[in-house]
């Protein structure tokens, strides 16, 4: 056999291994989706046109069929209030809707550092803490929750590896290659092997979006939750086909 045969069957086996390897898909505990935010439709959603909350992943297919697109995938996106008003910072269309919470309290919102994932008007995304977040004025998109998975590359201070602390959970993480990483638990799972997830995944840093309440709507996975009552609501759509 040649040198070039062995290298050409070395390179098909790599290849192999890293198609089985795919991070995005190898995890069983996890339903998620990478998004690339500067060539897919990615946006938060809250009220529809005549000012209504949208609430649920059917109103909002419907919402965005109305506007001729097909709903990907929907996550619930950020901690609300009894009114399914959004506990933090919410922008949309680069408007501020609700201002940034940076108040103390009870509650995992309230474990500091919280922080913000938002997606700039060059359809850059971004997680960081609240107190790092500097509104410009070209944020198109933003979403506050609480607390941060990862900070700069290491896990939440206040996770501890063990914890019985479980409830169903999702997230939002951004990869080495500046690709969104979405996740939610299939099963109840605590703080910190969560936030594991995404460190090992290679995020930088990574936000905690809800708990108990997640749920996701993704039928390429065949993952299709339509039940929950949310505020706001994160989309992927594209248009629909002619």
């Amino acid at each position: 056999m040649t040198k070039i045969s062995i290298s050409l069957i070395i390179l098909l086996i790599a290849g192999l291994i890293g198609f089985k390897t795919n991070k995005d898909s190898d995890d069983p505990r996890f339903i998620t989706l990478t998004v690339d935010t500067k060539k897919e439709d990615l946006k938060l959603y809250w009220k529809n046109d005549t000012g209504e909350i949208i609430n649920t992943f059917e109103n909002l297919k419907i919402y965005v069929e109305s506007k001729q697109k097909i709903l990907l995938f929907a996550m619930n996106g950020g901690m609300y209030l009894k009114d399914h008003s959004p506990q933090g910072l919410f922008i949309e269309e680069q408007k501020i809707i609700i201002p940034l919470n940076t108040d103390s309290g009870s509650g995992n919102f309230y474990l500091k550092p919280n922080g913000v994932f938002y997606i700039t008007t060059e359809n850059k995304a971004n997680v960081c803490k609240t107190t790092d977040f500097i509104e410009t004025g070209q944020e198109k998109y933003a979403t506050q929750s609480g607390p941060m998975l990862v900070i700069n590359g290491k896990i939440h201070p206040a996770f501890k590896k063990g914890s019985k602390n479980l409830n169903i959970r999702n997230g939002v993480g951004i990869l080495p290659d500046n690709k969104v990483l979405f996740a939610m638990s299939k099963s109840e799972i605590n703080f910190y092997d969560f936030a594991e997830y995404f460190k090992n995944m290679g995020c930088k840093n990574a936000l905690y979006i809800d708990g108990f309440v997640s749920r996701t709507f993704l039928p390429g996975k065949n993952w299709i939750q339509k039940e929950g009552n949310f505020g706001v609501i994160i989309g992927l759509t594209e248009p629909l086909s002619n």
